[in-house]
């Protein structure tokens, strides 16, 4: 077999692993199995890349890999579990960025106009085009992205007057330009309208995330990921690389699939994310809403205790405020600790809780919380009326009632855990503050709710100390 056939041969291996991994991941408990079929992948796809594609410039080649690598180590050992939303928002932005220099580098080669006449050059030209506008996209967006899930700028929605055509006018700009560039480019030039492009899809990037409100951040996430996987699929058509074609368009197809279900989880429409405008950075005192809701009931971490010890059924429902205090190891020590007393505890896990898709699941998994008590809203919704006692640990629009009785409110129609049907519900927060989507939370001053205000970590510790 020569070496284009074992590198045929090894890309095949990588793009079933790949495969793999993906399936692996769609499930907690076969999650590590399919983390460990990427690494496998991604290595045999490096490996029959550098010794049977790449002919030469082997140094710098393998001191960006030992820089690259040196960088990611040391990002895994320090980043904590409740960083990885600005994590992926960051690494996102580096494929895109990444994309853009391979594409400019692709430009640029010497070579490239006599590797490539007629309709071969055209094609050659649009595929380099896209794949440096989705990575552009991506980059600025991602950065974004970044400031806003790690507090560095405000998840405020930023809505400038005729937003909609001015994203108008940035398409058909862009478009205008793709055609600049490929008659300049079938006579040697070119360069001036790829650099305005890149220009336009950077401030569109910036323009579009801008616009988006903290609410709508996971799906923002989940959307970033299938730009940056787009943007690999052009980059592999670009330089004729079948696994990097393969590889894009999986984790661009799993993004986009991974968007849609967010949205139906919040009863969106993919097209009104991208509007924006939904959410506000949270942490704000909720607003008067013309009508007396109530008083709170507030209850002390004794009396939680108390209320855990002699309940049959407890739900733990989680969410960022458990990110936030780092609570997860104490939240599973109390687990522990009901379940040897007979009680049985379950984890009822929103779509949307926290800032990323599964952003909650790893965070109990880090805990080492059994996958077996781990549940998806839908399969919990209709118990509520069984369990005695609901946890609601630093979530507030995932719980709210009014997005059932409010069809016309801000999160009107989103699906949400219906922890008020139960007995009880314990609701751990630091204060009254709205959440994401800036709207009071009416479950707070029901009959049945109580008040555990405080840090989600100190108040639940405390809670486990009188258990």
């Amino acid at each position: 077999m020569n070496i284009e056939g074992i590198i045929s041969v090894s890309y095949i291996i990588a793009t079933i692993l790949f495969i793999l991994a993906l399936g692996g991941l769609s499930n907690q408990e076969t999650a590590r199995r399919g983390n460990w079929y990427g690494i496998i992948g991604m290595a045999i796809a490096l490996v029959a890349t550098i010794l049977g594609v790449v002919t030469h410039n082997y140094v710098p080649l393998f001191v960006a890999l030992l820089i690259g690598g040196t960088i990611g180590l040391f990002a895994a050992r320090r980043v904590q579990m409740t960083q990885m939303p600005e994590l992926v928002a960051i690494l996102h932005s580096l494929v895109g960025l990444a994309a853009v220099a391979v594409g400019f580098a692709n430009f640029m080669d010497p070579d490239r106009l006599t590797h490539y006449l007629g309709v071969e050059l055209t094609i050659h030209d649009i595929e380099t085009y896209l794949g440096i506008l989705i990575g552009a996209v991506t980059f600025s967006g991602s950065v974004i992205a970044f400031g806003k899930l790690s507090g560095r700028m405000s998840g405020s929605p930023l809505t400038l007057p005729g937003r909609h055509f001015l994203n108008l006018a940035l398409l058909i700009a862009a478009i205008w330009f793709a055609y600049q560039f490929v008659v300049q480019s079938a006579a040697g030039g070119g360069m001036q309208p790829l650099i305005i492009m890149t220009v336009i899809a950077l401030v569109f990037g910036i323009h579009m995330v801008m616009a988006i409100g903290g609410a709508d951040m996971p799906v923002v996430v989940s959307m970033l990921n299938s730009y940056s996987g787009w943007a690999a699929s052009a980059t592999g058509f670009m330089l004729g690389n079948d696994l990097l074609i393969v590889t894009g368009a999986l984790v661009g197809s799993s993004g986009a699939i991974l968007s849609y279900i967010m949205c139906r989880a919040m009863n969106r429409k993919f097209l009104s994310v991208i509007a924006g405008g939904f959410g506000t950075g949270g942490g704000a005192a909720a607003a008067a809403s013309g009508e007396d809701q109530g008083e709170v009931q507030p209850i002390d971490a004794e009396e939680t205790a108390a209320l855990l010890g002699n309940a049959k059924e407890v739900m733990i429902i989680p969410g960022y405020g458990m990110a936030v205090a780092q609570a997860q190891h104490i939240v599973y020590e109390i687990t522990k600790t009901l379940r040897a007393k007979g009680v049985n505890v379950r984890f009822g896990i929103h779509p949307v809780a926290g800032r990323m898709p599964g952003h909650m699941n790893v965070l109990l998994a880090e805990a080492k919380v059994p996958y077996d008590i781990v549940f998806e809203m839908d399969e919990v919704n209709d118990d509520f009326p069984k369990v005695d006692v609901s946890v609601v640990i630093g979530a507030n629009d995932i719980v709210n009632p009014s997005a059932l009785t409010d069809p016309d409110g801000p999160i009107g129609g989103m699906p949400v855990l219906e922890c008020w049907k139960g007995e009880v519900s314990i609701v751990l927060k630091r204060s009254m503050a709205t959440g994401y989507a800036g709207v009071q939370n009416p479950l707070f001053f029901l009959d049945n709710t109580r008040m555990l205000f405080g840090d989600a970590g100190d108040t639940l510790d405390k809670v486990f100390k009188a258990l």
